[in-house]
């Protein structure tokens, strides 16, 4: 079984990092750091396959328990099989809104009979040596992953948490505020009523739900509030928010090293 799902299932709180950049190390260092997940965002990036792949041999290559999630850019079947054909633990896929959505995710990542996932030999199965392995086992084995993003998501959560095979469910903070007329106000009142209602609802039925805090001050309050996951951080905000520190304090040293600027009279 997955690292990840068992943590899931146990209730282990696992611990994510959130990957934009597209290169090997920066999924590399956090493979190191012992993260229990990497989410690859293929929906907002440029990444190609061959990216992910080498992404995902980058983490396989540490002896951790860390293991590749892709987001995907939507609720489609050839996508979802094609980076599966990779070797990643699992998927997560936006803007799930219904019920037939999360079963159509379901669907997607298990071989038939019990779904519609295309049979291939790619580096999951060893390029094939594998092959009638991987198939056999396959099914039940990924991370599956619904976000709960928009208003018509957060109405049909209840039955979107209940679809069996989902796994997890997601908040994605930014596009549910936007949603809900409070883009990026964290604090908001809407907006924690929807998070309380994801919640329930994963409590209900027993699915574990997640979010991103690009903050760390963000932490205590996400794990305080009920949150059975969390990614903890993405790499473009690490990179920001440590150059603009060290930018800031360099330029600091240099006043106090030089004294105030005396104008000529």
């Amino acid at each position: 079984m997955s690292h990840l799902k068992e943590a899931l299932e146990t209730g282990d709180y696992p611990v994510g990092n959130w990957l934009s950049i597209g290169d090997p190390a920066v999924a590399e260092v956090s493979a190191v750091l012992g993260f229990d997940f990497i989410l690859v965002d293929t929906e907002h990036t440029t990444m190609s396959l061959e990216t992910v792949e080498n992404i995902s041999r980058a983490i396989d290559a540490r002896d951790a328990p860390t293991e590749a999630i892709v987001r995907v850019p939507c609720n489609d079947q050839a996508r979802i099989k094609r980076v599966l054909d990779i070797g990643i633990a699992g998927v997560m896929v936006p803007m799930v809104e219904s019920a037939d959505e999360a079963e159509q995710l379901v669907e997607a990542v298990n071989y038939p009979p019990e779904g519609n996932r295309g049979i291939a030999s790619g580096r999951a199965t060893e390029y094939g040596m594998e092959f009638v392995d991987y198939v056999s086992e396959a099914n039940g084995s990924i991370v599956t992953i619904a976000q709960i993003e928009s208003k018509t998501g957060l109405a049909n959560v209840e039955e979107i948490a209940a679809v069996d095979g989902i796994d997890a469910l997601f908040v994605g903070p930014a596009d549910l505020s936007g949603a809900l007329g409070v883009f990026a106000e964290w604090g908001a009142a809407e907006l924690q009523d929807a998070i309380d209602r994801v919640l329930k609802a994963g409590n209900q039925h027993n699915t574990p739900v997640g979010t991103l805090t690009v903050s760390q001050e963000q932490i205590e309050g996400r794990v305080e509030s009920g949150f059975d996951f969390l990614i903890v951080g993405k790499d473009t905000s690490y990179l920001a928010d440590g150059s603009r520190s060290a930018k800031e304090r360099y330029e600091k040293a240099v006043a106090e090293h030089t004294g105030p600027v005396v104008e000529n009279e």
